[in-house]
């Protein structure tokens, strides 16, 4: 599950409504206040009038060697694509996208608009050496050779060619044909059937919805991976035979459009998945002997190769993810071997793991938060630890390799700010340990292939996203775009504040505030919470927010302090945090909001009858136990939510909650559609009615148990949309409604506050 944000559409009464704030403020411009204007929910979401508060974001950047990237331009027609020399700035057309489209044109069934468009599209799949891309025209795969200026065919079979990747040396493509595995040779368009028994319920290199959606991440359904040598390929093959079957119903055209998911909910049974590997020419397919794991109580959570090509390394956990064993398989004699095993006595977020970074000597970096933080570890090939390379209590987010010239290890992390990101280097042996990004805030680097250099992309909570190119010893190199936003300077925007919050146990919580623009200190004001509460997944950032950002100040302009604070188990201060909500989801993450809030309301500019929350997926599920297991708000948006946990999926729910037959009073506690009869509070629900992710099941099942309770609430369902509401329309139209209930019970106004002393944390 991951967290979702919404939009919609603002109403003429509901303009005038939100007009009425002052306009003498402090700006982020530092222009003068008379000059600002007011933001409008059409400033923010209407695609025809919206502001572009983000600028134009910079492109993402690839390397191509250790001193050129590749990024697309976006020009008349489509997107040009450059070779950038990353130390001057200066760059050349990666290829000649007239001639690609001539010669694209010049294939049978090639027409040339279609031709035209996908020479300028910036979806290419480019090889290694980028002197090559891949194209999708009508469900058949084509490729462009820069250097020989030349068109080819690929593919020409019945059914679409999903997920393709080249070779590494880039003489092969595989791709996936009606869940079967195959690969094509670009010189002589010969195609090899790698598996034989694709079928609805059985994927072989492409992944479910499950594995996709908790274990290898959104973007890429792709489950095979290519050796190093590329003679062979290492793939999953996933039977969904014995998983339930949920079906979503769109219901706006005049025939219903009804699909079938393989979706396993908590306590269902999971698919069964293998791992095979098969030549790349073709042949026999050697599984590799997973036996020792029960097929009903095994994940296979990561896939690589070592970089001989010799061994497939992969992570194998058990159904409820409490150890996590890292394996190697001969490819040609097959024999497995366990490299090593971690445990946790809560759990092991699989999302959270990298695969080894390996050394030349055979030794491997590992990353692993068995100590509750997340750290570097190096191994040797056998999996004897040789060394703990960082510690303390932050969190090493992402590692990006290491210069085995030099001995540096590359990374990010948060070792200055639980609220940022910042990147680092250490040696191997864990000294001269150096923070490289200078400005605080959040930045993200991708490093060239010899790590000479990386480019950082950076932003702050009232900064949009810049890009710059620095040294690999974090020296500025030039500024590759810093995207400067005017229409921020035309708007009176306060400036968040952050800052930290105790708990009852001492635990410090990150905090934001949004105060008015023309916040005085003797009126009270109602608050409205965002959150999203789930497990390590903090809201309280300091980076740029976007349109959602921008919501947050419109509703402090309306007079309403905007509060963010992440309660521990959604923090980002490593695994510890999360292990306490463990079998437990709800309870602790509730008596930290309301902790945060105790604060909150001590202080003389706040008036605590006036409360509200709101959230989306966890989030939702957080408004919803909220508004059931508390008196503190009078009023809730809770979207996409999860009312009962035995509907969402067995890996992410099981993770947390265990096993429902192991923990059904878990389950039942932490599901506020059991506690419908003792909802306090004005409660907006909001769904989309084909979601695919958080079953809109979730929701009737809960506005169910509020009629039968006879408590009154107000639901609002978004046809088509799923899991997020993103067309257009929608999401002006979910704004608006926002909106007008957050107004309609908060009511802001101006009552001047009674005098008394601000206290300190609870």
């Amino acid at each position: 599950m991951r967290l979702m944000t919404q939009d919609s559409r603002l109403t003429t009464a509901s303009r005038r409504r939100f007009r009425l704030t002052a306009a003498i403020v402090v700006l982020f411009s530092g222009a003068a206040a008379a000059q600002q204007r007011t933001l409008t929910i059409g400033d923010i979401y209407d695609p025809s009038t919206r502001e572009n508060f983000s600028g134009n974001v910079p492109a993402d950047v690839a390397w191509i060697d250790g001193t050129h990237y590749a990024t697309p331009r976006n020009g008349n027609g489509g997107a040009s694509w450059m070779s950038v020399d990353a130390a001057s700035g200066s760059e050349r057309p990666l290829y000649d996208a007239a001639k690609m489209e001539a010669a694209l044109a010049r294939l049978p069934g090639v027409g040339a608009n279609e031709a035209r468009r996908m020479a300028r599209s910036r979806r290419l799949i480019f090889n290694r050496r980028y002197s090559a891309a891949l194209l999708t025209i009508d469900a058949d795969l084509y490729m462009y050779s820069f250097e020989r200026d030349e068109a080819v065919r690929l593919t020409s079979s019945e059914g679409d060619e999903e997920l393709p990747a080249f070779s590494p040396d880039g003489r092969l493509v595989a791709f996936i044909r009606h869940n079967d595995l195959y690969v094509v040779d670009t010189a002589g368009q010969r195609e090899s059937r790698l598996t034989t028994d694709g079928a609805p319920k059985i994927l072989n290199g492409i992944l479910d919805w499950v594995y996709e959606e908790e274990i290898y991440g959104r973007g890429s359904r792709r489950a095979y991976w290519w050796s190093p040598d590329s003679s062979r390929v290492a793939f999953l093959r996933i039977d969904d035979t014995p998983v339930p079957t949920y079906v979503t119903v769109d219901d706006i055209s005049y025939e219903q459009k009804v699909e079938h998911w393989d979706w396993p909910k908590a306590g269902d049974p999971n698919p069964v998945v293998t791992l095979g590997v098969v030549p790349a020419a073709g042949g026999s397919i050697r599984w590799v002997n997973t036996d020792s794991y029960p097929p009903g109580d095994r994940l296979i959570v990561g896939v690589g190769w070592a970089p001989d090509s010799r061994k497939i390394v992969y992570e194998v956990q058990n159904r409820i993810q409490s150890w996590l064993d890292l394996d190697t398989v001969d490819v040609s004699a097959g024999k497995t071997s366990t490299v090593l095993r971690e445990t946790s006595k809560a759990f092991i977020d699989p999302g959270d793991y990298q695969p080894p970074t390996w050394l030349n000597d055979g030794s491997f970096l590992w990353l692993s938060d068995t100590s509750g933080w997340k750290h570097v570890y190096h191994y040797s090939a056998g999996g004897t630890l040789i060394k703990q390379v960082t510690s303390g209590k932050w969190e090493l987010r992402t590692l990006h390799g290491i210069d085995p010239a030099t001995g540096w290890i590359y990374f990010s992390g948060t070792e200055r700010s639980h609220i940022g990101g910042d990147v680092y280097r250490v040696k191997l042996d864990g000294s001269g340990f150096e923070r490289l990004s200078k400005t605080p805030g959040t930045h993200t680097a991708r490093f060239s292939p010899a790590f000479a250099y990386y480019v950082d992309s950076w932003s702050d909570v009232t900064t949009p996203t810049q890009m710059r190119l620095h040294r690999s010893d974090g020296s500025e190199v030039r500024v590759i775009d810093e995207n400067k936003v005017a229409a921020l300077g035309r708007y009176t925007l306060a400036k968040p504040e952050f800052l930290q919050v105790a708990t009852r146990d001492g635990f410090l919580m990150e905090a934001m505030m949004i105060r008015p623009p023309d916040f005085d200190p003797s009126r009270r004001y109602p608050v409205y919470q965002f959150t999203y509460a789930g497990p390590h997944n903090p809201q309280v950032r300091n980076a740029w927010r976007g349109s959602e950002g921008m919501y947050h100040q419109l509703l402090a302009q309306n007079g309403i302090i905007v509060w963010i604070c992440d309660n521990r188990s959604a923090s980002g201060k490593g695994a510890e945090s999360t292990w306490q909500m463990y079998r437990n989801a709800g309870e602790l993450e509730l008596r930290d909001i309301e902790d945060g809030l105790a604060w909150l309301t001590r202080q003389p500019y706040v008036d605590a009858s006036r409360v509200g929350i709101h959230g989306w997926s966890y989030g939702g599920f957080m408004t919803s136990y909220a508004l059931t297991h508390s008196t503190r708000f009078v009023m809730g948006i809770a979207g996409g939510t999860v009312s009962d946990w035995r509907d969402y999926d067995t890996v992410y729910t099981e993770r947390y909650m265990g096993l429902p037959g192991d923990n059904p009073e878990g389950y039942r506690k932490s599901s506020p559609r059991w506690a419908a009869r003792d909802l306090h509070g004005a409660l907006l629900l909001v769904h989309g009615a084909i979601d695919d992710n958080v079953h809109v099941s979730n929701t009737m099942q809960f506005a169910y148990e509020l009629q039968k309770a006879q408590k009154p609430f107000q639901m609002m369902l978004y046809p088509k949309a799923r899991h997020g509401v993103t067309d257009p329309a929608q999401v002006m139209h979910l704004r608006t409604a926002m909106l007008a209930f957050v107004l309609e019970h908060l009511r802001p106004e101006q009552a001047p506050a009674p005098a008394r002393t601000a206290s300190g944390p609870p």
